[in-house]
């Protein structure tokens, strides 16, 4: 029996969440939904909108739908994250789990549908070495979302185990590395990562309909040639079954690349211990060093992406600016002055010393000098990682501060209830008709 065969069993039996980890599954569902609703209010968010209601189809096209959704709570940069597999499962799983729910499936089903896609977007993330080869130009995310909502969608649809690995094989031709540099206003990412998952859901319903794909795949020379990635196939299938990987995915405290936030962390920390931004004259960021290319750099006006991963920028609104890291669009017209002047203090360095224990933590050291002290703190894990898990109370505080921009506080409350509301009454096919 091949991996992807063991993946295909797994996905058709994955069982429903009990106690905790019902509690954990709901948490990510608010917060999934928190960054659906966010994302769909920033320009690229309103741009997929737009494209989604010019098509014939688009407002009867369960597909659309759900390839929109993805998509806009992925661009939020607030949802969910696996570190060790450089997968955002949440931002994928649960819009294409809630939007296929919209009918008569059980709350069970749903929540187990969710269980699997995280686990199958989190173990190809794994297999592929996702926080390696996103530094090529790979995006592990992009490459999974079809597998991934063809594993949601198989498990609603209770397929057998037979029709699941098929439905997971299917995807997997579909599956592609990446789009391009994200520098422009719309970024064609958010449509790439839309249609991924519309196919996913797409090969689920051809292995419904008898349809097969070819089961040894990942086990042949199609990676290895076409992609020069050789997948870790035992990543698939070790201990399946035997644990979630759910309470190993972190929440997102503010909006922002993940690989800036341990920095900004420990200055924000450095910053609450009473060191005064106006007297800090200078600021050393130690960084992972498969991270500096990708965060060492300053920002473009209109580029959003630019802001997002920027670690000067990043540090300079926890210094300056700290409400503005909330605030989803991230693409001032105008930088202001005050987090210029301090962008200019930050230097960013490899620090190898920081690798230890990457990619299952994303390390970082700082050391400001103020004056005329210095002042230094390492980083292992922020706000919203398992180490600082976020409970329900600053899940719902998360979803607020995010939610209530695009709807606004009454509104946002009323979403917050139906939510909670939802899951505690089993009755999650209501939920799509709000995000």
């Amino acid at each position: 029996m091949s991996a992807l065969e063991r993946l295909g069993g797994f996905v058709a039996q994955t069982a429903p969440p009990a106690g905790a980890m019902r509690e954990l599954t709901e948490l990510h569902l608010i917060d999934s939904i928190g960054a659906c609703i966010a994302g769909s209010h920033t320009a690229e968010g309103s741009a997929l909108h737009r494209f989604h209601d010019s098509m014939p189809d688009g407002p009867a096209s369960p597909g659309l739908d759900l390839g929109t959704r993805c998509a806009q709570a992925r661009l939020s940069e607030i949802d969910d994250i696996h570190l060790a597999s450089m997968t955002t499962p949440g931002g994928i799983v649960i819009p294409a789990a809630l939007s296929i729910a919209a009918g008569p499936f059980a709350a069970d089903d749903v929540f187990a549908a969710i269980l699997a896609g995280y686990e199958v977007m989190t173990r190809l993330g794994r297999a592929i070495d996702g926080p390696a080869v996103l530094y090529r130009g790979i995006w592990p995310t992009y490459f999974a979302t079809p597998a991934a909502v063809a594993a949601v969608t198989a498990r609603l649809l209770r397929l057998d185990a037979r029709a699941a690995v098929n439905a997971l094989a299917l995807a997997l031709t579909f599956a592609a590395p990446g789009v391009g540099h994200h520098n422009a206003a719309t970024s064609a990412r958010w449509l790439a990562v839309g249609n991924a998952a519309r196919n996913g859901r797409t090969a689920a319903l051809a292995a419904q309909r008898g349809l097969t794909g070819d089961l040894k795949l990942l086990d042949g020379n199609f990676l290895p040639d076409i992609y020069g990635i050789t997948p870790d196939l035992a990543v698939l299938a070790d201990g399946l079954g035997e644990g979630s990987v759910l309470p190993d995915v972190s929440f997102k405290p503010w909006c922002a690349a993940r690989q800036t936030m341990a920095a900004t962390q420990a200055l924000r920390e450095i910053i609450a211990g009473g060191v005064a931004p106006a007297s800090v004259t200078e600021v050393g960021a130690f960084v992972l060093p498969p991270h500096r290319r990708m965060i060492d750099h300053g920002v473009v006006t209109g580029d959003r992406a630019s802001h997002l991963t920027s670690l000067p920028y990043c540090m300079a609104l926890a210094a300056v600016e700290p409400e503005q890291a909330f605030e989803v669009q991230q693409s001032p017209s105008q930088l202001p002055e005050a987090v210029r002047a301090f962008m200019t203090k930050i230097k960013v360095e490899a620090d190898e010393g920081l690798l230890a224990d990457y990619p299952q933590r994303w390390r970082a050291r700082v050391r400001v000098v103020a004056d005329g002290r210095t002042h230094e703190l390492a980083v292992t894990d922020v706000p919203g990682d398992p180490a600082r898990t976020f409970d329900r109370a600053l899940v719902r505080t998360k979803f607020l501060r995010f939610v209530t921009p695009a709807l606004g506080p009454k509104h946002a409350e009323l979403m917050l209830a139906r939510c909670e509301d939802a899951c505690a009454n089993g009755r999650l096919e209501d939920l799509a008709a709000f995000i």
